[in-house]
């Protein structure tokens, strides 16, 4: 039998805040309610206040929070990127990508890789079918410049 490790009881705590700050954003994109609105119908919901209980809060609240408050500043990574407008863009990539960047720019103690496999995850469970070559393409490029230092890009 695995012993659940601290470390690892941690990633699935992130996991499942990624996961949901996804749906907020997703939420919060379509509907344009406020983060407590959209906290609320989070609690509302029987089987995602299953998972919000077993999430990292703080983690979530910090991804949708932040996404939020500076969406001009956060798109403004990816949109010289894009061959389209943001108003063309599937709303799970831009959720993804919102959050993609937030922790790519916030959270330094998520290693690059990890913040694009788990965006990269998300769209391919939420999205559409090649959504998440988009989405990989783009924090890629972004994770060269956003975190030089740890890709190796300086």
């Amino acid at each position: 039998m695995t012993e659940i490790t601290p470390n690892m009881q941690l990633v699935t705590q992130r996991q499942l805040a990624r996961k949901l700050a996804m749906i907020a954003v997703y939420q919060w994109q379509m509907t344009n309610n406020t983060y407590q609105d959209i906290y609320l119908a989070i609690q509302d919901d029987r089987d995602l206040s299953k998972d919000f209980r077993r999430c990292d809060p703080v983690y979530f609240q910090s991804l949708v929070r932040h996404v939020i408050d500076n969406t001009e500043t956060v798109d403004a990574h990816f949109l010289p990127l894009l061959d389209r407008g943001v108003d063309q863009l599937d709303q799970i990539e831009l959720a993804a990508l919102r959050i993609g960047i937030t922790e790519l720019q916030h959270h330094l103690e998520v290693p690059y890789k990890v913040v694009v496999n788990e965006a990269v995850n998300l769209t391919k469970k939420f999205g559409a079918d090649q959504a998440h070559k988009f989405v990989n393409g783009v924090l890629d490029k972004l994770s060269k410049t956003l975190r030089a230092a740890e890709t190796g890009q300086s």
